[in-house]
C-alpha cells in the first residue's frame, strides 16, 4: 500500500505558491486585472508544447491497447476530475467511442460534479476499490489528471491500475510529484503559481483542458474517427448535427444534398457507411469492409 506523505515534509505543490507579483491585485484597474489574467492564460497553453514529446509517447504506448479493444479511465479529483471528465464525455458524440468503453472516476462520485464532497480527494481505497470494480487490465488506458501531482485518490488509482497491468499516464501541473513517480508515463505541464495562489481553476486548469483535448483528438484521429478532417464517426443526435452531417456526406463524395440523405437512410445514420454507399458500395458491404480495415475510411478508400 502506498503511503500518503504529509504536506509539510514535501512542501506546497509550484501550483499552490503565492507570487508577490500580484499582491495589489484587487487594486489594479478592470482593463490591467483582464490584461495579466490572459497574459496568464496564454503562457498556460505555451506550457504543453514542453509535454509534446511524453504526449507522443503516451500516444504510441496507448494506440495498441485501444485497438485490441482497451477502455479508457479518466480519474481525478475537483477541477482536474471535471475537466477529464468534460474530455472524456465528448468523445462519444464527437468520435462515437462506445460508452462501455469509457470510465470515468471522480472522486466523491457524481455528487462531486456540482459541489465539494468532503475528505473525497483524500480517500485512496475508494480510489482502490473504483479501479478493482471496474477490473482494469492490461488493454485498459488510464488517464490520472492532479495539478499539484499530489492529489491522494488520482495517485492511488494511478498505482493500483499500473499494478493490474494497464497503461497509467498521469498529468500534473508541478514537478517532482507522486503523480509523475506512479504513472508508467508521467505528462509534466508547468504551470507555476497563480494569478490568485492556488486557484488551479485558472492556468493549471486551461493547461490540463488544452492537453487531454491533444491527446484524445490524437488518439481518435489515429484510430480512424476521422477522414479528410472530418468527424465520420460523429453521432446525429440533434438537428444541427443532422444538417451536419449531410454537408459532410456531401462534401466528402460531392453527392448532391438528396443522394446524401438517401445515404445516410440507407446506413442507419452512420456517417463513415454513408460515404461508402454513395461511392457505391451496399450497407453489407460497407460494413465488411469498415470491419476489414479497423475501420479506417482511408485504408477503403486510399485510392479516392
Amino acid at each position: 500500500m502506498t503511503q500518503q506523505v504529509p504536506s509539510s515534509l514535501t512542501g506546497p505543490a509550484k501550483t499552490e505558491t503565492y507570487d508577490s507579483r500580484y499582491e495589489a491585485l484587487d487594486l489594479w484597474p478592470t482593463g490591467t486585472l483582464l490584461d495579466v489574467l490572459l497574459e496568464s492564460q496564454l503562457g498556460a497553453v505555451a506550457s504543453v508544447k514542453a509535454a509534446l514529446p511524453g504526449m507522443e509517447e503516451a500516444i504510441t504506448a496507448a494506440l495498441p491497447r485501444l485497438q485490441r479493444g482497451g477502455r479508457l479511465f479518466y480519474v481525478g479529483a475537483g477541477t482536474s476530475g471535471r475537466i477529464g471528465l468534460q474530455d472524456g464525455v465528448e468523445l462519444i458524440p464527437t468520435y462515437g467511442w462506445p460508452e462501455e468503453r469509457l470510465v470515468l472516476l471522480l472522486a466523491g462520485g457524481d455528487a462531486a460534479l456540482f459541489q465539494p464532497v468532503e475528505g473525497a480527494e483524500d480517500d485512496e481505497e475508494a480510489a482502490r476499490a473504483a479501479i478493482t470494480t471496474h477490473k482494469a487490465g492490461p488493454d485498459d488506458v488510464v488517464i490520472g489528471v492532479a495539478a499539484s501531482g499530489g492529489t491522494p485518490y488520482t495517485c492511488a488509482a494511478l498505482t493500483c491500475a499500473r499494478a493490474a497491468g494497464s497503461l497509467t499516464i498521469g498529468l500534473s501541473c508541478s514537478p517532482e510529484t507522486r503523480l509523475l513517480r506512479e504513472a508508467e508515463l508521467g505528462l509534466l505541464i508547468e504551470t507555476g503559481p497563480e494569478v490568485v495562489a492556488g486557484s488551479t481553476r485558472m492556468k493549471a486548469g486551461t493547461a490540463q483542458k488544452v492537453a487531454l483535448n491533444m491527446l484524445s483528438t490524437a488518439l481518435m484521429i489515429r484510430l480512424g474517427h476521422t477522414w479528410r478532417g472530418q468527424m465520420v464517426d460523429m453521432k446525429i443526435v440533434n438537428a444541427k448535427l443532422v444538417r451536419r452531417a449531410h454537408r459532410m456526406v456531401q462534401q466528402l463524395t460531392d453527392c448532391t444534398e438528396a443522394e446524401a440523405k438517401e445515404a445516410l437512410e440507407k446506413a442507419g445514420g452512420s456517417i463513415k457507411l454513408a460515404v461508402l454507399v454513395c461511392f457505391g458500395f451496399s450497407p453489407e458491404e460497407g460494413r465488411a469492409v469498415l470491419e476489414q480495415n479497423a475501420g479506417h475510411l482511408r485504408s477503403v478508400l486510399k485510392n479516392r
